[in-house]
């Protein structure tokens, strides 16, 4: 059942006309991918689910899908064009999963994950994960690092645009001036109003 919702509400998060609806549609997929976590005995991971993307990452799709206010006429009028590359990206990765789902299912592999939990000196899931992480899969750990410093670099020079008429401070300009500067005496004659 928890699969199934996660299925379906990661499809309204491509199908949703609303940008602000696609991003609650992706948080309920998270939050059923922990669940599936939790269900295959990996707490840590659902935690870290639950804590980085939905506390984190889809509160920032919130607020930058709110503060772009994209038009969504021009969104629709671009999904043809890219209908046919994304068609072929779906089919490619359609079939790794029947492939991966395939070479897995002849061998037994719940047996092994259970006779591994039941042992006493078996690691924790955050330790085996850890020494996974850090050991076999280090440098690709890094470069997915590296990957995603660019991908925020790229996010904020695309962000970053100059608006005109808007008063900006210079603390330089503003260290440098001198009292004459600052302050401008009026001599006003007494009882004669301020016009």
């Amino acid at each position: 059942m928890i699969a199934f919702v996660t299925v379906f509400a990661s499809s309204m998060v491509v199908f949703s006309r609303n940008p602000v609806h696609s991003v609650l549609w992706l948080i309920l997929v998270f939050l059923n991918s922990a669940a599936l976590f939790v269900i295959l005995g990996a707490e840590f991971l659902a935690m870290i689910l639950i804590i980085v993307y939905v506390g984190a990452v889809a509160v920032l799709f919130m607020f930058v899908v709110m503060m772009l206010n994209v038009n969504v006429a021009v969104v629709k009028a671009g999904v043809l064009q890219y209908l046919p590359a994304g068609g072929l990206m779906a089919l490619v990765l359609l079939g790794e999963f029947i492939f991966v789902s395939q070479t897995f299912s002849g061998k037994d592999t719940s047996q092994t994950l259970m006779s591994a939990a039941t042992s006493p000196n078996a690691p924790t899931n955050t330790e085996a994960l850890g020494d996974v992480l850090y050991t076999e899969y280090f440098y690709l750990f890094q470069v997915a690092g590296l990957v995603l410093l660019v991908a925020m670099i790229g996010a904020i020079v695309l962000t970053l645009r100059e608006r005109t008429g808007v008063r900006r401070q210079n603390p330089a300009r503003q260290s440098e001036r001198t009292k004459e500067e600052a302050i401008e005496i009026k001599k006003i004659e007494p009882k004669s109003g301020v016009v």
